[in-house]
């Protein structure tokens, strides 16, 4: 049985791809996935990326968001 350093220095020793798989499946065993939700976000990104290809929107540069961000929680 491994104990919890030998398998968090295992993971850190693989890829970043697998690293990330581990991540998520750690993730979710935390906050189990609730289907319906699941399928109305994934409907919303869709739309939301039609609309960004379509240019019914446009995209705000992050470098914008986080400058409107910041000048925000200056004060």
């Amino acid at each position: 049985m491994h104990g919890m350093k030998e398998i968090i220095q295992e993971a850190e020793s693989l890829p970043v791809e697998e690293r990330a798989i581990i991540i998520d499946s750690l993730l979710r065993s935390l906050n189990i996935p609730r289907t319906e939700i699941d399928i109305e976000w994934a409907r919303i990104a869709k739309r939301r990326l039609a609309e960004l290809r379509s240019g019914k929107v446009k995209a705000i540069p992050g470098s914008d968001v986080f400058a409107k961000i910041q000048k925000r929680f200056e004060k």
